[in-house]
C-alpha cells in the first residue's frame, strides 16, 4: 500500500489499533478481521484506483507486525468481498479492485435467502428508493450526466432485440441512480437493480410495453434534465409502480420466489 503508516502503525496494530474501543471488545476482535479493516482505510484515504497494487506481504507483515496467517486471511476477507483481487504468479500480489454494486449484491442475496427476502420485497425497495433518486438527480447541476441520461434513453428506442432493450433500460435506471450523489443509496439502489434484473433477464416483455417504458424513459430524462424534482420522482414512482404491477399480471408467482443467493 502506497499511504504509509510507518512504525506507529505497526505499534498501533499490536495494540489493538483502537485504543478508544472498550478492552473487552479489543480482546476478542479477531486479528485479522481488525487489519482487514485497517487495509481497507488505507486503500480510502490514498485513495488507491482500482488496479492499484498493494505492499508486497513482506512489507505488509513488517508494518503491521502481524503473521504471515494472518495477512493473508485478511486479504482473503477482502477478496471475499470483492474490494480487492489477487493477482497469482510472479510479480502478483493484492490489486484494488472497482467497488462493484453486483459484488454488494450478490453479497446481501446471501443474507437475503437466509431471512426469506422474496423478490417482491426487492421492488418494494426499488419503489421506494429510485423516485428519490431520480428527484435528488434532477436537483443536482451535472449538465454532462444529464445529457448522457437523454442519450441512454434516446438509444433504447433503436434497441431491436430483447437483450439490447433490457440492457438499455437497467443502464437507464443505473445511470439515474449514480446521479443522485449520494454514494450510500446509490449503491444499495444498483444493487437491488442488479439484484432483480438478473432474476427477470430471461422474461419476454410485449412490443407495446417495451415502447411505453421508452416513452417514459424520455419523460423522466425531461424532467431530470430540466431540474424538476417533483415530477422526475413522481413519474419514476408511476413507472415502476406499473411495471411492477404488469409483472404481476404475467408472473404471478415471480414476486413470491425468495431471493437466491447468487
Amino acid at each position: 500500500m502506497h499511504n504509509h503508516a510507518g512504525a506507529s502503525g505497526a505499534r498501533a496494530m499490536t495494540n489493538q489499533l483502537d485504543s478508544t474501543s472498550p478492552s473487552w471488545e479489543r480482546r476478542n476482535e479477531k486479528v485479522a478481521s481488525q487489519l482487514a479493516r485497517e487495509i481497507a482505510r488505507g486503500i480510502a484515504s490514498g485513495p488507491l484506483p482500482p488496479g492499484s497494487a498493494l505492499e508486497s506481504e513482506a512489507a505488509m507483515i513488517e508494518r503491521y507486525q502481524v503473521s504471515r496467517a494472518s495477512l493473508r486471511e485478511a486479504l482473503r476477507i477482502l477478496e471475499t468481498q470483492g474490494i480487492i483481487t489477487i493477482k497469482p504468479g510472479p510479480g502478483g500480489g493484492p490489486l484494488v479492485s472497482e467497488v462493484d454494486s453486483t459484488d454488494f449484491g450478490r453479497m446481501a442475496t446471501l443474507y437475503f435467502q437466509v431471512l426469506g427476502v422474496r423478490l417482491g420485497d426487492v421492488v418494494d425497495s426499488r419503489l421506494a428508493i429510485e423516485p428519490v433518486m431520480a428527484a435528488l438527480a434532477a436537483q443536482r447541476d451535472d449538465p454532462e450526466a444529464k445529457q448522457e441520461l437523454v442519450e441512454i434513453a434516446r438509444a433504447g428506442w433503436d434497441a431491436d432485440s430483447q437483450a439490447d432493450w433490457l440492457r438499455l433500460s437497467d443502464a437507464f435506471h443505473t445511470h439515474v441512480v449514480g446521479m443522485s450523489g449520494n454514494k450510500l443509496l446509490g449503491l444499495v439502489a444498483r444493487a437491488l437493480k442488479d439484484i432483480y434484473t438478473t432474476r427477470v433477464a430471461g422474461l419476454v416483455f410485449p412490443p407495446a410495453e417495451k415502447d411505453h417504458v421508452r416513452t417514459v424513459h424520455d419523460k423522466i430524462a425531461q424532467a431530470i434534465v430540466g431540474g424538476n424534482a417533483k415530477r422526475a420522482e413522481q413519474l419514476m414512482r408511476e413507472h415502476m409502480e406499473e411495471y411492477a404491477k404488469n409483472l404481476v399480471a404475467r408472473h404471478p408467482s415471480l414476486m413470491e420466489e425468495v431471493v437466491d443467493w447468487r
